[in-house]
């Protein structure tokens, strides 16, 4: 066990009942809480802020010597965070993604101090329910599907102008999707007539071009969520930040990652798994366990929302909870 006093500090007006004001409740806010064990003078980073539940929950703990670093890469999650926390001392607000997060950790003087990472992988719900944010295939709207509007380019003129076999390789690495050269051919034939430039006109092109539709899945699910990766670089970000996280987290401090589909979870879960093996030698070699110098220890299984919180919000079916505490 970590050599860190874990203990829970009086409720602040952040309690987690403040969180019921927000458009929605995030996912697996109680076993987040529990796996950060959090304690009342720690150091805390929730580098995927949304609309603040958990961060809400985390601050509710903390008395006037903890803080919190709060991150995001959408401006509206931090135009939220900034009307909502701005004004408590013990939150710094940054916007960047978390691959900046080791960068932002050290510029603020916390580097090996935090005792608790939080990631929340993925869209949100708020990203989601905005069409003009362009996420969804069930609301007609703007095909952007960018995190930061401000920055890169939008999904619409990532189509405008990929190739057919570079389409072909992002649906099927980043949606797993079995008709990916079906699907492509049909966006790249339709492109060709009229730019594809809406939610709308992207889901009925997939819609058509695919041949068996998933019972209870919309056929644009897996279209959607490939494009959605590739235009905001989610795996090549969550990448770079695992890699980089450990050093920011005093010994006993944990990482808390929420995945929402297999692609993240498998790099999770692996990134734990490698890192509680510890140092990679050939195989055969007699090497003393004392040498590997693992530097995790995985907390618990993976951790899934239970039957009730899946009936109150269907989105969380897919969450999956994984933690690790930094070893000394």
């Amino acid at each position: 066990m970590s050599n860190l006093c874990r203990s829970n500090c009086d409720r602040s007006p952040y309690d987690m009942a403040a969180v019921d004001e927000y458009s929605h409740r995030p996912v697996l806010l109680a076993e987040v809480i529990d796996a950060l064990a959090v304690i009342s003078d720690g150091v805390y980073m929730d580098l995927t802020f949304g609309r603040g539940g958990h961060a809400s929950a985390i601050l509710a703990r903390l008395d006037a010597g903890g803080r919190l670093l709060v991150m995001d890469k959408d401006p509206a999650a931090i135009r939220v965070a900034r009307e909502r926390l701005g004004q408590d001392h013990r939150v710094t607000i940054i916007q960047g993604s978390y691959a900046g997060a080791a960068k932002a950790a050290e510029e603020r003087g916390v580097g090996g101090r935090v005792t608790g990472i939080l990631m929340d992988l993925g869209v949100s719900s708020a990203q989601i329910d905005d069409p003009r944010r362009g996420f969804s295939f069930r609301h007609d709207g703007p095909l952007d599907m960018r995190m930061d509007p401000a920055s890169g380019e939008s999904a619409a003129e990532w189509l405008a102008r990929v190739s057919e076999q570079e389409l072909i390789r992002v649906l099927r690495e980043y949606g797993e999707e079995r008709f990916a050269a079906r699907i492509a051919r049909a966006i790249l034939a339709e492109r060709r007539l009229h730019p594809i430039d809406t939610t709308g006109r992207l889901s009925a092109i997939v819609a058509a071009a695919n041949p068996a539709w998933e019972p209870g899945k919309d056929p644009a699910t897996r279209t959607f969520q490939a494009i959605r990766i590739q235009v905001n670089h989610e795996l090549e970000d969550l990448r770079q930040c695992l890699d980089r996280l450990i050093p920011l987290l005093a010994p006993g401090g944990r990482l808390a990652v929420i995945s929402f589909h297999s692609l993240e979870d498998r790099m999770v879960k692996r990134f734990i798994r490698d890192e509680s093996r510890g140092d990679p030698y050939p195989v055969g070699l007699p090497v003393p366990e004392a040498m590997l110098q693992p530097r995790l220890r995985p907390v618990a299984g993976a951790i899934h929302p239970g039957a009730e919180e899946v009936a109150e919000n269907p989105r969380a079916r897919s969450a999956v909870l994984r933690v690790a505490e930094r070893l000394q």
